[in-house]
């Protein structure tokens, strides 16, 4: 059980939003509502750079192919390293996912 610096009941409320979606379509109509346009480009590049983090590219090639500054390169290295696991549990789920 997750009882990190994080933890309280008005995150509890949204991640039990999130997990109540059934699909993509559901993501968007929700996020749309929720979250400016640039902070949800902004986690999506997080997350794809973790991506390729794991798959070993360098921070150039990153920077090159995402947009991404090397500060939030950093960051997100910084957390596959030393933070939750939570890119690490999604991006496992994904890739198999993506083998199926």
């Amino acid at each position: 059980m997750y009882s990190g610096k994080l933890k309280d009941q008005l995150l509890d409320k949204l991640f039990e939003a999130m997990l109540s979606l059934k699909n993509i379509d559901e993501c968007y109509r929700f996020f749309e509502d929720l979250c400016t346009v640039a902070e949800l480009r902004s986690l999506a590049q997080r997350l794809e750079v973790a991506k390729m983090l794991e798959d070993n590219l360098t921070y150039g090639e990153i920077a090159q192919y995402t947009g991404a500054s090397t500060a939030t390169i950093s960051r997100v290295k910084r957390a596959l390293n030393y933070g939750a696991d939570g890119y690490k549990l999604v991006l496992e789920r994904l890739g198999s996912l993506n083998n199926q």
